[in-house]
């Protein structure tokens, strides 16, 4: 392998890594252009590396020696990067899997065009993009309208009486004493605790139409009546 080929394939490393950070940058995702790039010219690397010293050290005598040794190392030691990116919320909602996905994904860029398959690394970015962005857009649009909600986390603080047992019907759908885009909500978990002054505090997961603007939810639970505070987030 020559000198030339050699910063070829860190080069084109570089560039695909590129793309892949672009992605991610582009979206205010942990891995950035940066990390991405580094990780695939990094892997592209320690690939050169193992087999270079495979076809310089082995002889016809001696060659019981793995080319693939170091680059095997890679795909376990970029786990590790990978769980950096991955954050657990305090309403327990996992983020970051997709970015920590990615940077595994760079680091096979990398081993690849280590070896020399440039137009399988091209066709794998390609692919890559096509996962994150374009697929599960045709899939919402074209799917069930299960796959266009969103997730909605609200903490809501009220005080002691009977109508929390009414609020939590009209949520589910089993009255309507409230207003109809309430009847849109789907409740995915819900917790009850008592804190000071005899209050209530309920935290709700609710699944809300893409179209649903979180303040209009805010606003409807803030309308009734002994609701002191209402804390939501869109998740």
């Amino acid at each position: 392998m020559t000198h030339t080929e050699t910063i070829f394939k860190l080069c084109f490393a570089l560039l695909l890594g590129f793309f892949i950070g672009l992605d991610r940058q582009l979206k205010h995702k942990p891995l950035g252009m940066k990390t991405s790039m580094i990780i695939s010219v990094a892997s592209c690397l320690i690939t050169i590396v193992s087999i270079q010293s495979f076809l310089t050290y082995a002889t016809p005598t001696f060659r019981n020696m793995d080319p693939m040794r170091l680059t095997a190392q890679i795909i376990s030691g970029v786990g590790f990067l990978g769980a950096g990116v991955i954050l657990r919320r305090n309403n327990d909602v996992i983020s970051g899997l997709t970015s920590a996905a990615l940077i595994w994904s760079a680091s096979g860029l990398g081993i690849a065009v280590g070896v020399g398959l440039y137009m399988e690394a091209v066709v794998a970015v390609i692919l890559f993009i096509l996962s994150v962005n374009v697929i599960p857009y045709v899939i919402k649009k074209l799917g069930p309208a299960r796959l266009r909600e969103r997730e909605i986390a609200v903490q809501i603080l009220m005080n002691p009486n009977s109508k929390m047992t009414d609020l939590l019907r009209s949520i589910e759908g089993k009255t309507s004493s409230l207003s109809s885009p309430m009847q849109q909500l789907t409740v995915r978990k819900m917790k009850i605790q008592d804190v000071e002054d005899g209050q209530q505090k309920i935290r709700l997961v609710l699944s809300a139409p893409e179209t649903q603007i979180t303040s209009e939810v805010y606003y409807l639970f803030k309308k009734i009546d002994d609701v002191v505070r209402v804390e939501i987030e869109r998740l």
